[in-house]
Protein backbone atom coordinates (compact mmCIF):
# COMPACT_ATOMS: atom_id res chain seq x y z
CA UNK A 1 0.00 0.00 0.00
CA UNK A 2 2.89 2.38 0.87
CA UNK A 3 4.76 1.72 -2.12
CA UNK A 4 1.27 2.33 -4.01
CA UNK A 5 1.15 5.40 -2.87
CA UNK A 6 4.69 6.85 -3.20
CA UNK A 7 4.12 5.80 -6.93
CA UNK A 8 1.29 7.54 -7.42
CA UNK A 9 2.57 10.26 -5.52
CA UNK A 10 6.10 10.27 -8.31
CA UNK A 11 3.41 10.18 -11.11
CA UNK A 12 1.80 13.16 -10.35
CA UNK A 13 4.48 15.06 -9.78
CA UNK A 14 5.80 13.96 -13.07
CA UNK A 15 2.46 14.89 -14.66
CA UNK A 16 2.81 18.20 -13.00
CA UNK A 17 6.26 19.01 -14.34
CA UNK A 18 4.71 18.06 -17.85
CA UNK A 19 2.06 20.11 -17.75
CA UNK A 20 4.34 22.99 -16.48
CA UNK A 21 6.91 22.44 -19.47
CA UNK A 22 4.05 22.72 -22.00
CA UNK A 23 3.10 25.96 -20.41
CA UNK A 24 6.09 27.27 -20.63
CA UNK A 25 6.68 25.93 -24.20
CA UNK A 26 3.44 27.39 -24.87
CA UNK A 27 4.49 30.91 -23.58
CA UNK A 28 7.80 30.75 -25.61
CA UNK A 29 5.68 30.05 -28.59
CA UNK A 30 3.29 32.91 -27.90
CA UNK A 31 6.11 35.01 -27.55
CA UNK A 32 7.68 34.68 -30.85
CA UNK A 33 4.20 34.68 -32.18
CA UNK A 34 3.70 38.36 -30.96
CA UNK A 35 7.36 39.03 -31.89
CA UNK A 36 6.42 37.66 -35.84
CA UNK A 37 2.88 39.91 -35.33
CA UNK A 38 4.69 43.37 -34.69
CA UNK A 39 7.07 42.90 -37.36
CA UNK A 40 4.31 41.93 -39.94
CA UNK A 41 2.20 45.01 -38.83
CA UNK A 42 4.99 47.50 -39.02
CA UNK A 43 6.05 45.66 -42.98
CA UNK A 44 2.26 45.80 -43.55
CA UNK A 45 2.28 49.56 -42.90
CA UNK A 46 5.38 50.41 -44.26
CA UNK A 47 3.67 48.91 -47.54
CA UNK A 48 0.64 50.89 -47.00
CA UNK A 49 3.03 54.00 -46.51
CA UNK A 50 5.56 54.09 -49.59
CA UNK A 51 2.61 52.86 -51.88
CA UNK A 52 1.23 56.73 -50.57
CA UNK A 53 4.56 58.42 -50.66
CA UNK A 54 5.05 57.22 -54.46
CA UNK A 55 2.46 58.70 -55.33
CA UNK A 56 3.96 62.05 -57.20
CA UNK A 57 7.80 60.93 -56.10
CA UNK A 58 8.88 61.25 -60.13
CA UNK A 59 6.94 62.64 -63.12
CA UNK A 60 8.14 59.41 -65.05
CA UNK A 61 8.25 56.58 -62.51
CA UNK A 62 4.59 55.77 -61.58
CA UNK A 63 3.12 54.58 -58.39
CA UNK A 64 3.02 50.81 -58.77
CA UNK A 65 6.27 50.66 -60.22
CA UNK A 66 7.71 51.54 -56.43
CA UNK A 67 5.12 49.53 -54.99
CA UNK A 68 5.96 46.35 -57.43
CA UNK A 69 9.98 46.74 -55.90
CA UNK A 70 8.93 47.34 -52.31
CA UNK A 71 6.86 44.20 -52.34
CA UNK A 72 9.34 42.04 -54.69
CA UNK A 73 11.95 43.11 -51.06
CA UNK A 74 9.26 42.21 -48.68
CA UNK A 75 9.07 39.21 -50.42
CA UNK A 76 12.68 38.82 -50.65
CA UNK A 77 12.77 39.51 -47.02
CA UNK A 78 10.32 37.45 -45.54
CA UNK A 79 11.92 34.01 -47.54
CA UNK A 80 15.46 35.11 -45.99
CA UNK A 81 13.73 35.98 -42.60
CA UNK A 82 12.16 32.40 -42.57
CA UNK A 83 15.56 30.55 -44.17
CA UNK A 84 17.57 32.45 -40.81
CA UNK A 85 15.28 31.39 -38.37
CA UNK A 86 15.88 27.95 -39.07
CA UNK A 87 20.26 28.35 -38.64
CA UNK A 88 21.52 27.26 -35.00
CA UNK A 89 23.44 30.03 -32.82
CA UNK A 90 26.52 27.25 -32.73
CA UNK A 91 26.39 27.27 -36.87
CA UNK A 92 26.47 31.23 -36.95
CA UNK A 93 29.46 31.29 -34.60
CA UNK A 94 31.34 28.59 -35.99
CA UNK A 95 31.36 30.56 -39.71
CA UNK A 96 31.72 33.99 -38.52
CA UNK A 97 35.18 34.46 -39.88
CA UNK A 98 33.50 33.13 -43.56
CA UNK A 99 30.81 35.25 -43.50
CA UNK A 100 33.15 38.68 -42.22
CA UNK A 101 35.19 37.97 -45.24
CA UNK A 102 32.81 37.70 -47.65
CA UNK A 103 31.80 41.49 -46.10
CA UNK A 104 35.24 42.76 -46.63
CA UNK A 105 34.92 40.76 -50.13
CA UNK A 106 31.32 42.84 -51.39
CA UNK A 107 32.80 46.54 -49.70
CA UNK A 108 36.23 46.16 -52.05
CA UNK A 109 34.39 45.08 -55.08
CA UNK A 110 31.67 47.99 -54.68
CA UNK A 111 35.00 50.23 -54.52
CA UNK A 112 35.75 49.35 -57.98
CA UNK A 113 35.05 52.08 -61.01
CA UNK A 114 32.93 50.51 -63.54
CA UNK A 115 31.34 47.67 -61.06
CA UNK A 116 29.86 49.65 -57.85
CA UNK A 117 26.76 51.99 -58.96
CA UNK A 118 28.01 55.78 -58.51
CA UNK A 119 24.57 57.57 -57.32
CA UNK A 120 24.71 61.44 -55.75
CA UNK A 121 28.14 61.23 -55.62
CA UNK A 122 28.36 58.15 -53.34
CA UNK A 123 29.46 54.55 -54.79
CA UNK A 124 27.52 52.13 -52.64
CA UNK A 125 25.44 49.73 -55.05
CA UNK A 126 25.86 46.35 -57.19
CA UNK A 127 22.91 46.06 -59.24
CA UNK A 128 21.93 43.15 -60.80
CA UNK A 129 19.21 42.22 -62.81
CA UNK A 130 17.32 45.94 -61.78
CA UNK A 131 17.92 45.06 -58.21
CA UNK A 132 20.49 46.93 -56.07
CA UNK A 133 22.36 45.52 -52.93
CA UNK A 134 24.18 47.80 -50.50
CA UNK A 135 26.98 45.79 -48.91
CA UNK A 136 27.45 47.62 -45.96
CA UNK A 137 23.96 46.80 -44.98
CA UNK A 138 25.28 43.42 -44.06
CA UNK A 139 27.75 44.23 -42.06
CA UNK A 140 24.84 45.10 -39.52
CA UNK A 141 24.23 41.13 -39.46
CA UNK A 142 27.83 40.18 -39.71
CA UNK A 143 29.99 42.66 -37.36
CA UNK A 144 27.56 41.53 -34.36
CA UNK A 145 27.90 37.82 -35.41
CA UNK A 146 31.93 38.41 -35.65
CA UNK A 147 32.58 40.52 -32.64
CA UNK A 148 30.56 37.52 -30.38
CA UNK A 149 32.24 34.73 -31.79
CA UNK A 150 35.26 36.87 -30.86
CA UNK A 151 34.28 37.19 -27.51
CA UNK A 152 33.06 33.64 -26.72
CA UNK A 153 36.04 32.45 -28.24
CA UNK A 154 37.95 34.69 -25.76
CA UNK A 155 35.96 33.39 -22.68
CA UNK A 156 36.88 30.15 -23.42
CA UNK A 157 40.64 30.15 -24.18
CA UNK A 158 42.56 33.57 -22.97
CA UNK A 159 40.36 35.42 -21.40
CA UNK A 160 40.16 39.71 -21.92
CA UNK A 161 43.50 40.67 -21.69
CA UNK A 162 45.52 43.57 -22.64
CA UNK A 163 46.89 41.72 -26.20
CA UNK A 164 43.68 40.57 -27.08
CA UNK A 165 42.57 44.07 -27.68
CA UNK A 166 43.73 44.59 -31.24
CA UNK A 167 43.02 41.19 -32.59
CA UNK A 168 39.19 42.05 -31.29
CA UNK A 169 39.02 45.67 -33.15
CA UNK A 170 40.86 44.07 -36.03
CA UNK A 171 37.31 43.97 -37.80
CA UNK A 172 36.26 47.06 -37.01
CA UNK A 173 39.56 48.73 -38.47
CA UNK A 174 38.86 46.85 -41.98
CA UNK A 175 35.60 47.23 -42.61
CA UNK A 176 35.28 51.20 -41.20
CA UNK A 177 37.67 52.84 -43.56
CA UNK A 178 35.89 50.82 -46.80
CA UNK A 179 32.54 51.85 -45.53
CA UNK A 180 33.54 55.65 -45.01
CA UNK A 181 35.41 56.36 -48.05
CA UNK A 182 31.96 55.27 -50.18
CA UNK A 183 30.84 57.68 -48.65
CA UNK A 184 28.86 56.79 -45.97
CA UNK A 185 29.27 58.53 -42.41
CA UNK A 186 25.72 57.19 -41.28
CA UNK A 187 26.25 53.57 -41.94
CA UNK A 188 30.07 53.89 -40.63
CA UNK A 189 28.82 55.16 -37.19
CA UNK A 190 26.12 52.34 -37.34
CA UNK A 191 28.20 49.56 -38.07
CA UNK A 192 30.91 51.14 -35.57
CA UNK A 193 28.11 51.91 -33.31
CA UNK A 194 26.96 47.74 -33.53
CA UNK A 195 30.14 45.76 -33.11
CA UNK A 196 31.13 47.93 -29.61
CA UNK A 197 27.32 47.08 -28.68
CA UNK A 198 27.85 43.33 -29.53
CA UNK A 199 31.34 43.72 -27.18
CA UNK A 200 29.36 45.29 -25.08
CA UNK A 201 26.94 42.61 -24.10
CA UNK A 202 29.28 40.55 -24.56
CA UNK A 203 30.89 41.75 -21.51
CA UNK A 204 34.41 42.92 -23.21
CA UNK A 205 36.07 45.07 -20.16
CA UNK A 206 35.16 48.65 -19.93
CA UNK A 207 38.27 49.80 -19.65
CA UNK A 208 38.60 48.77 -23.61
CA UNK A 209 35.86 50.90 -24.76
CA UNK A 210 37.66 53.90 -23.23
CA UNK A 211 41.31 52.89 -25.37
CA UNK A 212 38.57 52.69 -28.25
CA UNK A 213 37.04 55.76 -27.77
CA UNK A 214 40.24 57.86 -27.75
CA UNK A 215 41.21 56.04 -31.03
CA UNK A 216 37.60 56.93 -32.24
CA UNK A 217 37.34 60.87 -31.57
CA UNK A 218 40.28 61.82 -33.61
CA UNK A 219 39.02 59.67 -36.71
CA UNK A 220 35.39 61.28 -36.38
CA UNK A 221 36.81 64.34 -36.37
CA UNK A 222 39.31 63.90 -39.79
CA UNK A 223 36.19 63.01 -41.38
CA UNK A 224 34.29 66.39 -40.63
CA UNK A 225 37.75 67.95 -42.05
CA UNK A 226 38.21 65.50 -45.15
CA UNK A 227 33.76 65.63 -46.15
CA UNK A 228 33.25 70.00 -45.31
CA UNK A 229 29.48 69.09 -46.41
CA UNK A 230 29.33 66.90 -42.76
CA UNK A 231 30.14 70.18 -41.13
CA UNK A 232 27.56 72.05 -42.85
CA UNK A 233 24.65 69.52 -41.67
CA UNK A 234 25.50 69.96 -37.87
CA UNK A 235 25.81 73.65 -38.39
CA UNK A 236 22.44 73.56 -40.38
CA UNK A 237 20.85 71.50 -37.39
CA UNK A 238 22.06 74.45 -34.73
CA UNK A 239 20.29 76.90 -37.14
CA UNK A 240 17.12 75.45 -37.30
CA UNK A 241 16.81 75.71 -33.32
CA UNK A 242 17.22 79.32 -33.97
CA UNK A 243 15.82 80.04 -37.15
CA UNK A 244 13.40 77.60 -39.11
CA UNK A 245 13.74 79.82 -42.04
CA UNK A 246 17.45 78.79 -41.70
CA UNK A 247 17.44 75.19 -41.71
CA UNK A 248 18.03 72.77 -44.21
CA UNK A 249 15.45 72.16 -46.59
CA UNK A 250 14.73 68.51 -45.47
CA UNK A 251 14.39 69.70 -41.97
CA UNK A 252 11.87 72.65 -42.65
CA UNK A 253 9.58 70.57 -45.14
CA UNK A 254 9.85 67.29 -42.31
CA UNK A 255 8.60 69.80 -39.36
CA UNK A 256 5.97 70.96 -41.90
CA UNK A 257 4.92 67.48 -42.51
CA UNK A 258 4.45 66.68 -38.90
CA UNK A 259 2.94 69.59 -37.50
CA UNK A 260 0.50 69.97 -40.71
CA UNK A 261 -0.81 66.57 -39.91
CA UNK A 262 -2.30 67.72 -36.38
CA UNK A 263 -3.82 65.05 -34.04
CA UNK A 264 -5.94 62.89 -36.57
CA UNK A 265 -3.52 64.02 -39.96
CA UNK A 266 -5.08 64.67 -43.40
CA UNK A 267 -6.04 60.86 -44.21
CA UNK A 268 -3.67 58.39 -46.27
CA UNK A 269 -2.95 59.35 -49.72
CA UNK A 270 -4.03 63.37 -48.68
CA UNK A 271 -0.60 64.44 -47.63
CA UNK A 272 0.86 67.34 -49.41
CA UNK A 273 4.10 67.69 -48.63
CA UNK A 274 5.08 64.33 -50.67
CA UNK A 275 4.33 66.06 -53.47
CA UNK A 276 7.79 67.04 -54.47
CA UNK A 277 8.35 69.21 -51.40
CA UNK A 278 9.51 66.71 -49.20
CA UNK A 279 13.01 65.17 -50.44
CA UNK A 280 13.43 61.45 -50.11
CA UNK A 281 9.42 61.03 -48.85
CA UNK A 282 9.35 57.10 -49.21
CA UNK A 283 12.29 56.34 -47.86
CA UNK A 284 14.42 58.41 -45.24
CA UNK A 285 11.23 60.79 -44.22
CA UNK A 286 8.60 58.60 -44.72
CA UNK A 287 7.83 58.77 -40.73
CA UNK A 288 7.30 62.44 -41.59
CA UNK A 289 4.62 61.27 -44.61
CA UNK A 290 3.01 58.42 -41.63
CA UNK A 291 3.22 62.16 -39.08
CA UNK A 292 0.71 64.28 -41.84
CA UNK A 293 -1.32 62.19 -43.04
CA UNK A 294 -2.14 59.56 -39.72
CA UNK A 295 -1.21 62.28 -37.77
CA UNK A 296 -0.12 62.19 -34.04
CA UNK A 297 -2.23 59.23 -33.36
CA UNK A 298 -0.03 57.30 -36.32
CA UNK A 299 3.10 58.15 -35.18
CA UNK A 300 1.82 57.53 -31.84
CA UNK A 301 0.83 54.36 -32.48
CA UNK A 302 4.34 53.46 -34.40
CA UNK A 303 6.41 54.35 -31.34
CA UNK A 304 3.89 51.83 -29.60
CA UNK A 305 4.35 49.26 -31.71
CA UNK A 306 8.28 49.55 -31.94
CA UNK A 307 8.12 49.43 -27.85
CA UNK A 308 6.13 46.45 -28.12
CA UNK A 309 8.37 44.97 -30.75
CA UNK A 310 11.61 45.46 -28.08
CA UNK A 311 9.34 43.65 -24.99
CA UNK A 312 8.28 41.08 -27.06
CA UNK A 313 11.71 40.61 -28.22
CA UNK A 314 13.32 40.78 -24.87
CA UNK A 315 10.76 38.10 -23.45
CA UNK A 316 10.80 36.00 -26.63
CA UNK A 317 14.92 35.79 -25.43
CA UNK A 318 14.49 35.68 -21.81
CA UNK A 319 15.07 31.92 -21.25
CA UNK A 320 18.34 31.73 -22.72
CA UNK A 321 21.40 32.01 -20.15
CA UNK A 322 22.59 35.51 -20.40
CA UNK A 323 26.42 34.24 -21.81
CA UNK A 324 25.21 32.50 -24.02
CA UNK A 325 26.19 33.63 -28.16
CA UNK A 326 22.18 33.23 -28.77
CA UNK A 327 20.93 35.86 -26.13
CA UNK A 328 23.59 37.86 -26.56
CA UNK A 329 23.24 37.88 -30.69
CA UNK A 330 19.70 37.85 -30.21
CA UNK A 331 19.64 40.98 -28.23
CA UNK A 332 22.59 43.15 -30.29
CA UNK A 333 20.21 42.73 -33.22
CA UNK A 334 17.00 43.65 -31.31
CA UNK A 335 18.94 46.51 -30.04
CA UNK A 336 20.12 47.36 -33.19
CA UNK A 337 16.63 47.66 -34.64
CA UNK A 338 15.69 50.16 -31.99
CA UNK A 339 18.39 52.17 -32.10
CA UNK A 340 17.73 52.64 -35.97
CA UNK A 341 13.77 53.46 -35.75
CA UNK A 342 14.73 56.28 -32.71
CA UNK A 343 17.87 57.55 -35.00
CA UNK A 344 15.44 57.78 -37.99
CA UNK A 345 12.84 59.22 -35.63
CA UNK A 346 15.38 61.72 -34.15
CA UNK A 347 16.73 63.13 -38.04
CA UNK A 348 12.66 63.21 -39.16
CA UNK A 349 11.68 65.40 -35.83
CA UNK A 350 14.89 67.22 -36.21
CA UNK A 351 16.26 66.26 -32.88
CA UNK A 352 20.08 65.07 -34.55
CA UNK A 353 21.79 66.55 -37.47
CA UNK A 354 20.02 65.38 -40.69
CA UNK A 355 21.54 62.18 -42.20
CA UNK A 356 20.21 59.40 -44.44
CA UNK A 357 18.85 56.22 -41.81
CA UNK A 358 15.71 54.20 -43.32
CA UNK A 359 13.44 53.44 -40.92
CA UNK A 360 13.45 49.61 -40.11
CA UNK A 361 10.24 47.84 -41.90
CA UNK A 362 9.08 51.40 -42.94
CA UNK A 363 10.90 52.87 -45.79
CA UNK A 364 11.41 52.65 -49.22
CA UNK A 365 14.70 50.16 -50.01
CA UNK A 366 15.31 46.79 -50.69
CA UNK A 367 19.05 45.89 -48.80
CA UNK A 368 17.59 47.93 -45.84
CA UNK A 369 14.67 45.74 -45.40
CA UNK A 370 16.01 42.68 -46.35
CA UNK A 371 18.20 43.64 -43.62
CA UNK A 372 15.50 44.20 -41.12
CA UNK A 373 13.82 41.25 -42.00
CA UNK A 374 16.72 39.30 -41.71
CA UNK A 375 17.38 40.25 -37.98
CA UNK A 376 13.96 39.61 -37.23
CA UNK A 377 13.94 36.01 -38.19
CA UNK A 378 17.28 35.82 -36.64
CA UNK A 379 16.09 36.75 -33.60
CA UNK A 380 12.98 34.08 -33.85
CA UNK A 381 15.42 31.72 -34.82
CA UNK A 382 17.75 32.84 -32.11
CA UNK A 383 14.69 32.85 -29.52
CA UNK A 384 14.24 28.83 -30.03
Amino acid sequence: MLLADHAAEWHAGADTAAVADTAERDRRVWRRQMFAAIVFILVAVGIQMVHSASLTSGPSRTASAFIGKHLCHVVLGGIGGFAVSLISADLLRQHAGLMFRLLVLLLVVVLIPGVGSRVNGAQRWLRVSGFSFQPSELGRIVLPVMALAIVHNLRESTGFRLRTLARTILPLVIVLPLVAVEPDLGATVFLGTGYLLALFIGGWPMRYFVVCLTMLVPAAGSLMILRPYQWQRITGFAAAWQDLSLAPWQVRQSLLSLGSGGFLGTGVGGGWQKLSYLPEARTDFVFAVIGEELGLVGTGAICGLWIALFLTGRAALSHLPRESFAWMLGTTLLLQLMLQAMANIAVVTALVPPKGVPHPFLSYGGTNLLMSMISAGLIIGLSR
